[in-house]
């Protein structure tokens, strides 16, 4: 290992970080000052396998900056690794149109394996990562090939393992194992407001070993130790993921703040011009010397190298396994059967199970068509009904395992989800009840920005749930979930919507799905054939029942409500309409035509019916209309009694259409 060339390199990164802060007087220079020795060992001295010719090489290491906060340290990076983000995109930084964000988004920069923003999520998505290239591995090694034996590093700092998210990610890590997950810990002793010491206490080393985890503490500056401790962490596989405790000068190159919470954002940018001086670098700014820029080009040829050895492995892996590697490219592809609603079985005429017992019927038909569908629950298998028969519990002893037990650990189970989308060779499902959603919504939130095929199944959807009481009956959270931009939210109404919704959300590729479903048996709408309830779920809204004759009223509602609509509709005579709303946000994507050929302007006398609050619906009823929902929280008591106290019922909606 050459320590003076990567020792200059680490200075030219502090530079080219603290140019590009400088020039627009935004963003943090903390880390990529203190973690400089760090990167330069990952992407310069091997301790990192990459290819920056091939991004997505199947078995290169995944490099996860948790701290997303300090992305001019991958930018760096990457520039200098020799991805496609050229100088001029480091100058950019911040501006509008750049490949150089703010905080790193995986769409929008080459190399980029997650959107790290808030702090934690990047730990969870890199055990994420880690589970899927155990399963991977699990799955698709043979006796003869190893495609997958990569690890996944994750650079976090102290607000990431502050946040509850990292810690439920780490236990889980710990115990199920996942010995290819390396965490790289900026230990600097300093938070953005104050020194670390004024809000934490912890030992870092005990911490992590009560968790599982191998851990060592390291002089974070030192390119020896920092190459040795991540040649060990490699090595290892004893059955306990590991953490480098890097203690690191936040700031370091910058004298006038280094080691002091001013580091931490741009504050010591308006020193540059001294720093270079002091690190040896040129006065001219977004300095690369033609040392440096030699060596990274070595670093590339090598690693072309070992990914050409690795593309033959594989091929001839993938001649010998056909059925395998034809199950591995649609993954990675993400190919879903175009004809999936078709291959869920009918459900009976009279089936009138809730829709969580219905869906655990979709789930299993559907994984026996997409073999890369995974399911976790967070602890609710037995209520969430989305555990897939035969597809055995993922574990230490079974990391092909399709059923992941996530514990009571929902933001943790979001992150993780996220991570095994980002790595994209497997779909990830997780489930919990619907008002739990909260504690998922940042990972909800990150999966729709970033377009991650995440299907969130999410049951007792209303104050249905009954005895429980308010703690436990959403009434905001179905439309607190609609209005997350790229989120589909699927409440379907009897067991054929949610075949529908299941493969709505196996068929969508550049977004996740949320299918909100209930606790209470529901009726089935028999009175129309499985196709037209399935295609009215892929449009999100269309006619259950067609007025005969002149229309007066149009009624919707979705989900368990759409009874309701319906009964009142024999009620209100045959110029009434009723509409099935199951998703927003599908029927929002059809053209104008289908909308007005569902809904048309012409008919003003509308009411929508739901169990939840109102606002989102007064968009379709307009305001001639009329909207029958829970503006308040619920009751203990019986779900049907419940629904009847608050107005759930066919009479609340002959009575919005009479006035």
């Amino acid at each position: 290992m050459n320590t003076e060339i990567l020792s200059q390199a680490a200075n030219q990164a502090r530079g080219l970080a603290m140019d590009a802060v400088h020039a627009c007087s935004s963003g943090h220079l903390g880390l990529p000052l203190g973690c400089a020795e760090i990167g330069a060992v990952l992407y310069g001295a091997g301790g990192l396998r990459f290819n920056p010719e091939a991004p997505k090489w199947l078995n290169r290491d995944r490099f996860i900056l948790s701290a997303g906060h300090g992305s001019m340290f991958l930018y760096s990076w990457l520039h200098l690794a020799g991805y496609d983000l050229p100088l001029e995109e480091l100058k950019n930084f911040r501006q509008l149109g750049s490949h150089t964000p703010g905080h790193p988004e995986s769409f929008e920069t080459v190399g980029v394996e997650a959107t790290t923003g808030p702090l934690g999520q990047g730990i969870g998505n890199a055990v994420g990562f880690a589970l899927s290239g155990k399963r991977a591995a699990a799955k698709f090694n043979t006796k003869d090939h190893t495609i997958f034996d990569h690890h996944v590093f994750a650079l976090h700092g102290d607000g990431c393992l502050q946040e509850g998210v990292a810690k439920e990610a780490i236990a889980f890590a710990g115990h199920n194992k996942l010995d290819n997950l390396i965490l790289i810990y900026d230990s600097n002793d300093v938070t953005l407001d104050a020194m670390a010491d004024q809000t934490q206490s912890e030992d870092a080393e005990q911490y992590f070993k009560s968790q599982g985890w191998d851990a060592v503490t390291i002089d974070g500056h030192d390119l020896v130790a920092i190459s040795e401790a991540i040649s060990k962490a490699k090595s290892d596989d004893n059955g306990k993921p590991k953490v480098i405790i890097a203690k690191t000068l936040i700031g370091k190159g910058i004298s006038e703040v280094a080691g002091t919470a001013s580091a931490h954002g741009e504050g010591g940018a308006k020193f540059v011009d001294e720093a270079h001086k002091a690190l040896g670098l040129p006065a001219e700014y977004f300095h690369v010397s033609d040392e440096v820029r030699e060596h990274f080009k070595e670093v590339a040829e090598n690693a072309k190298h070992e990914f050409l050895s690795w593309q033959s492995n594989y091929e001839e892996w993938a001649q010998a396994n056909e059925a395998l590697a034809c199950e591995l490219r649609a993954g990675v592809n993400g190919e879903i059967p175009s004809d999936l609603a078709d291959r869920i079985p009918a459900f009976a005429d009279d089936y009138k199970d809730a829709t969580r017992g219905a869906g655990g019927i979709c789930i299993n038909a559907v994984a026996k068509e997409v073999p890369q569908l995974i399911s976790g629950s967070a602890d609710l298998y037995g209520s969430t009904k989305n555990y897939i028969k035969d597809g055995g519990d993922f574990g230490p002893d079974n990391p092909a395992g399709r059923n992941i037990w996530f514990g009571i650990r929902e933001h943790a189970m979001g992150a993780i989800c996220n991570g095994i989308a980002y790595d994209g060779i497997f779909r990830a499902s997780g489930a919990t009840f619907l008002v739990f959603a909260d504690y998922v919504r940042p990972a909800i939130r990150l999966a729709a920005l970033s377009k991650l095929p995440v299907t969130y199944i999410f049951t007792h959807d209303s104050v249905g749930v009954g005895e429980d009481g308010p703690t436990h009956q959403p009434v905001e959270t179905v439309s607190g979930l609609r209005v997350i931009p790229n989120l589909d939210v699927i409440r379907p109404a009897d067991a054929e919507e949610t075949a529908g919704a299941f493969a709505a959300s196996m068929l969508r590729t550049d977004g996740p799905t949320l299918l909100a479903l209930t606790r209470q048996g529901v009726p089935s709408m028999s009175h129309l054939s499985s196709s037209e309830r399935r295609e009215g779920v892929r449009r999100g809204a269309y006619i259950v029942k067609k007025e005969k004759g002149e229309l007066t009223h149009i009624l919707m509602g979705s989900g368990s409500e759409v009874q309701h609509a319906l009964k009142a509709a024999e009620e209100l005579g045959d110029g009434v309409r009723v509409v099935s709303v199951p998703c927003f946000e599908r029927f929002d994507r059809q053209g104008a035509d289908y909308q007005e050929a569902v809904l048309p302007k012409a008919c003003t006398k509308r009411v929508a019916i739901e169990a939840g609050v109102s606002g989102l619906w007064w968009k379709y009823v307009g305001t001639e209309g009329k909207v029958v929902g829970i503006d308040r929280f619920g009751l203990s008591a019986p779900g049907n009694t419940v629904m009847e106290q608050l107005g759930m019922n066919a009479a609340s909606v002959v009575a919005a259409a009479k006035a």
